[in-house]
């Protein structure tokens, strides 16, 4: 049965009518070969072999590249049988008869052509010092011995090369050629690096997959101990595909071999190449951080190492390594949680200027346009110990994806939208608590929000472009709160429509309940979630300094935008005067459309003028806000003397860094309206001079802070990014005004929202976020932080989540001058906002309500997903490393291994031990 299996595949492969039967015919033939040896080796013996190399196969030539193909895959079955041996003497004498080229090549050059082809199969067979000792040397003497004939006969040399690429650029995974090739390279005079390289890039027959085996191989070539300029060679070779545009082979290789490059650091003697390759691979690889990733985990043991070595060599590749580790997370900020191991290693080795790490990334960059570059996500395999779920970026969203993640984490906001009866609404809340659940509770370690990306994307909003992350949560807020009121108000106007045509009034009660509990926000209160969660308020006073009247109103507020105090002194400074309005840009009250909506808008001209106001001395620094401009230039007696009583121009000289408290007293300063900012007056029926003073009335649940870092430059047209470091507060008292007394409402840090970058219209956000519970300390000394609970603060960068400390955040600006807190989440201490865990409605999850059986459907239905995608991964591994067992492959490689993965060889062929 074997051997009528055998002739059946055999005539399969080499007649089958199509290349489906072909392809059947092979399988067929290696399956039942591998599982019956002996049976195997019997059929493809001598006389077989001699059949097809010297009659061919019925109408197939002897010389068909099929018979060669099918007597290759036929030695790998027996490679381990005995009768290989005899079979490998035939095929020499027919070689011998056969071979030899064509008429046009010369005979040195077929010998040199054959010697390189027997170098490529010249593996180390074994493993003590002595063997290998002898192995190196045998391999020198053959490359002396081609140097010579190159020498002698320079017309052999391009053929000797054009079979050395052939070699190295063949397809076939059941060989690896022997990185002993590498010693060739020596040989090659430097002066052909140009011409050949470009007429090896420019060649339209040589094809992507061979140029990338080829490039492959030759990195691997860096194994080999007395190579030498081999990393010219390999660098010239990514240059010149680089200069033709060939950046698919570039992405590829780097991502394939960047790992193996890096490991070679650890060996003194190919030390000096490896990191050449290394350095010029990682700075021109500027599209993506990936490559750069994927080594920052070994570097901190390699730079430990190189220290405990304490060689002259060994110290100097570390300065060359610490500028290259500096280059890259400059270029690549944003990502603390892997740098700062790195920065703590290196930090006793000089540190490149910023100039010159701009000048070494310039001179080594390349743009790559190519659609094929493998994702990260290929790579994910269930969530961090975090817990968490990241949130995946669908390109340059990380500014969604930090205010998500912050909004998230705001727990009593999280469990009011997972608890909404949202079934068969389509709004965005609804694609809100979609996410939320999600984020709570999928397997995968990172989700990609593309719904609710396209359904919240501000219309002005450039796709696939940096944006404010502020302007998004501002917009997004006011959706929210905007589309509720409506359907609150749709709601209504059904109920009142249905009431009217009940008879009795208690048919009408029973009607009304039973519609006010089928509403999506049943149960709620007047006012929508956004404003009980985010909602506070201000109350904004004008006291006329000529009349002392007084006009006041009230307006709702979902954040505060807090600007920086100017460079004047803190301490004991009264209301200052403005008579030019000088603030640009961001530097003005920023509010919600709450105003608009929750709260009556006034005019101050409307409002009731009181008077006896009394002069409100604040401590802190004042600012401008414009107001109606005056062309009269009246003085007031009252606004000299505050003018006099402080010497405005003292500069913040030796004071310690401004914290947000700080920055909230300077919003809640009073000011001085005067010169162009003069007041009208109703009373007085005239411009004045007047004092402003604003009070918060009303707390929110969770206080949105916004530092207005941006402003705008009228010269370049830009808005430029104020990088001073502001000390945040784990708890900020809030002072708030109430009607009868004053009071401290006390606020713990909850979110933090980062931004990595000099301008508004690049970088990178990222939000740092802590678990506050009901159950969290109410009060927190600020300066204790041990008194924190353990593994409380997470960072949220994009699909990486990991556990961090507030003594990161606090000391991000100082580590990462680029990376400054721009907006702030805390929440009021001492309240649940009448919240309970202990719902009714069922079981919690880690407090979480239950999700609504449609949003558990999806959920349950994606994990199957996720675990059916990891099971088919798992499968086919399993399948490529059987496949691989039964080739005669030196140190096991495979060539179907991941990019950025190696085999048990850490690249293999033969001398990769070395």
């Amino acid at each position: 049965q074997c051997q009528a299996m055998f002739a059946l595949s055999t005539r399969l492969v080499l007649q089958g009518p199509d290349a489906f039967q072909q392809q059947v015919g092979r399988q067929v033939l290696e399956a039942y070969g591998r599982h019956h040896r002996t049976e195997f080796e019997a059929f493809f013996d001598r006389t077989l072999v001699l059949g097809l190399l010297q009659h061919g196969y019925g109408q197939l030539s002897a010389r068909d590249p099929a018979i060669l193909d099918y007597i290759q895959a036929g030695l790998r079955l027996i490679m381990s049988c005995p009768s290989v041996l005899e079979l490998f003497e035939v095929l020499q004498v027919e070689a011998l008869r056969l071979g030899g080229g064509g008429p046009a090549t010369p005979p040195f050059a077929r010998r040199c052509q054959q010697l390189v082809r027997s170098m490529a199969h010249f593996q180390s067979q074994g493993s003590r010092e002595a063997e290998l000792r002898l192995y190196v040397s045998q391999v020198t003497q053959v490359g002396v011995l081609l140097r010579s004939v190159w020498k002698a006969k320079p017309d052999t040399l391009l053929p000797s090369l054009q079979e050395l690429f052939a070699v190295i650029s063949a397809a076939d995974t059941s060989f690896e050629p022997s990185v002993a090739l590498a010693s060739l390279v020596q040989h090659i005079p430097l002066q052909m690096i140009t011409v050949l390289i470009r007429s090896l890039t420019t060649d339209p027959n040589v094809k992507d997959a061979s140029m990338t085996q080829a490039l492959c191989r030759m990195i691997d070539w860096l194994s080999w101990p007395l190579a030498q300029h081999v990393e010219t060679w390999v660098i010239a070779l990514l240059k010149g595909l680089a200069a033709v545009q060939k950046f698919t082979i570039l992405i590829d290789v780097t991502l394939l071999k960047i790992e193996l490059v890096f490991n070679r650091l650890w060996f003194p003697l190919v030390r000096p190449g490896a990191l050449a390759v290394l350095s010029h691979m990682l700075l021109s690889f500027q599209h993506s951080p990936e490559a750069f990733h994927l080594i920052v985990p070994h570097v901190v043991s390699l730079v430990h190492s190189f220290k405990r070595d304490g060689l002259p060599s060994s110290t100097a590749f570390l300065m060359q390594l610490s500028e290259l580790l500096h280059c890259m997370m400059y270029h690549y900020s944003g990502f603390p949680e892997l740098y700062e191991p790195i920065l703590d290693a290196i930090k006793e080795l000089p540190k490149p200027s910023e100039e010159k790490i701009k000048l070494i990334l310039s001179q080594s960059a390349w743009t790559s346009q190519s659609s094929s570059l493998p994702s990260c996500l290929s790579r994910l395999s269930g969530k961090s110990e975090t817990g968490k779920t990241g949130l995946i970026n669908l390109g340059n969203t990380c500014y969604m994806n930090s205010v998500i993640q912050a909004l998230f984490m705001a727990t009593d906001f999280r469990r009011h939208v997972l608890s909404l009866n949202l079934n068969g609404c389509n709004s965005l809340m609804r694609k809100l608590q979609h996410l939320f659940a999600f984020l709570a509770h999928t397997q995968r370690e990172a989700y990609a929000p593309r719904i609710f990306f396209e359904a919240s994307r501000p219309p002005w909003f450039t796709p696939r472009s940096q944006q404010d992350c502020s302007e998004y949560l501002r917009f997004l807020l006011d959706r929210l709160h905007e589309e509720e009121r409506t359907l609150r108000a749709l709601s209504s106007a059904k109920a009142a429509e249905s009431l009217m045509s009940e008879e009795s009034q208690a048919q009408e009660t029973v009607h009304k309940a039973q519609l006010f509990a089928e509403a999506p926000y049943a149960g709620s209160e007047e006012r929508t979630l956004i404003e009980r969660m985010f909602g506070g308020k201000l109350k904004t006073s004008i006291c006329c300094l000529n009349c002392k009247s007084t006009s006041q109103k009230e307006e709702a507020f979902t954040d505060l935008s807090l600007a920086f105090c100017p460079p004047a002194s803190l301490e004991n400074l009264g209301p200052k005067c403005m008579e030019h309005s000088e603030v640009k840009d961001d530097y003005v009250v920023q509010s919600s459309s709450l105003a608009s909506s929750g709260v009556e808008e006034a005019t101050f001209s409307n409002l009731e003028v009181n008077g006896g106001c009394d002069k409100i001395m604040n401590e802190g620094t004042i600012k401008n806000f414009s107001t109606e401009p005056n062309s009269g230039d009246t003085a007031n007696s009252e606004l000299n003397d505050i003018q006099d009583n402080k010497d405005i121009s003292q500069r913040l000289v030796g004071k310690n860094t401004p914290s947000v408290t700080d920055l909230l007293n300077y919003f809640l300063a009073p000011e001085i309206l005067s010169g162009d900012n003069k007041y009208y007056c109703e009373k007085c029926a005239s411009l004045q001079n007047a004092e402003k003073t604003m009070q918060i009335i009303e707390e929110p649940e969770y206080l949105i802070l916004t530092l207005l870092r941006f402003s705008y430059d009228p010269k370049c047209h830009i808005r430029r990014k104020i990088l001073d470091n502001v000390s945040l507060p784990l708890v900020l008292e809030l002072p708030v005004k109430r009607a009868t007394s004053s009071l401290a409402v006390v606020s713990g840090g909850c979110s933090v929202v980062v931004h990595s970058g000099v301008s508004s219209e690049s970088g990178h956000y990222y939000s740092y976020a802590r678990n506050v519970t009901e159950e969290s300390p109410s009060t927190v000394v600020e300066n204790d932080l041990d008194a924190e609970m353990p593994k409380e603060w997470f960072l949220f960068n994009d699909s990486r989540v990991t556990f961090t400390s507030f003594q990161s955040v606090q000391k991000i600006t100082s580590r990462f001058p680029k990376d400054t807190a721009y907006v702030l989440f805390y929440k009021k201490q001492n309240n649940t906002c009448g919240f309970s865990t202990n719902s009714m409605n069922g079981l919690w999850v880690n407090g979480d309500p239950p999700l609504q059986k449609d949003l558990m459907d999806a959920i349950t239905k994606d994990n199957k997903l996720y675990l059916q995608e990891q099971e088919l991964s798992a499968r086919t591994q399993a399948l490529q490393a059987a496949s691989a067992s039964c080739s005669f492959r030196p140190n096991g490689f495979d060539d179907n291994d991941p990019p950025g993965s190696c085999g048990p060889a850490g690249g293999g062929g033969g001398g990769s031990g070395f």
